[in-house]
């Protein structure tokens, strides 16, 4: 690209970003709604060059924020001091939460530990007893399903020889 290429491809940004930055300033005078679409059309620019250029949306962005001053109702009653104590706060509780994160990290691990010794067999033997009742309640729970099989095996049969009697005497009739 030659210099002077460069220097008017320069020039004509300049005069572009001058054109926004007036777009921004009018916007904000006369109380108007900010917003990347508006400021471009306003401007006679794409909305593409506001994004290519960082600090242009940043501004456009930072304006869409702010209150219309000549509205009395827009205007947040939040002071510097109030968004200091709200940041204090906000703190404190980041600071509390860490604590309570690592106490429950802590407790995992611990708990993540007993469960992995207890599996690799090193640790103590399970209660005996209570595997031996709970082998017992499944073999008694093992009898009744096998007993309601039977059941409603003996059912099934039933049906299908009432089905069976009936076919054939439609059959007969027919």
């Amino acid at each position: 690209m030659s210099p002077a290429m460069r220097d008017g491809r320069e020039a004509s940004t300049d005069r572009r970003r001058q054109r926004v930055s007036a777009a921004l300033k009018d916007a904000a005078r006369r109380g108007a709604p900010i917003s990347v679409s508006s400021v471009a059309r306003q401007a006679g620019v794409d909305r593409t060059f506001l994004y290519r250029h960082r600090d242009l949306l940043a501004l456009v962005h930072a304006a869409e924020l702010e209150p219309d001053r000549r509205d009395p109702a827009s205007v947040s009653p939040v002071s510097p001091l109030s968004l200091q104590a709200d940041l204090a706060n906000a703190q404190a509780r980041n600071a509390r939460l860490n604590a309570r994160v690592q106490q429950l990290e802590r407790r995992l691990s611990e708990l993540m530990g007993e469960q992995a010794w207890r599996e690799s067999g090193i640790g103590a033997q399970p209660d005996v007893e209570e595997l031996q009742r709970t082998t017992a309640r499944l073999e008694q729970r093992n009898v009744e399903l096998a007993r309601t099989i039977e059941e409603r095996e003996t059912e099934l049969e039933a049906s299908r020889a009432a089905n069976r009697e009936l076919t054939r005497a439609l059959n007969q009739r027919g």
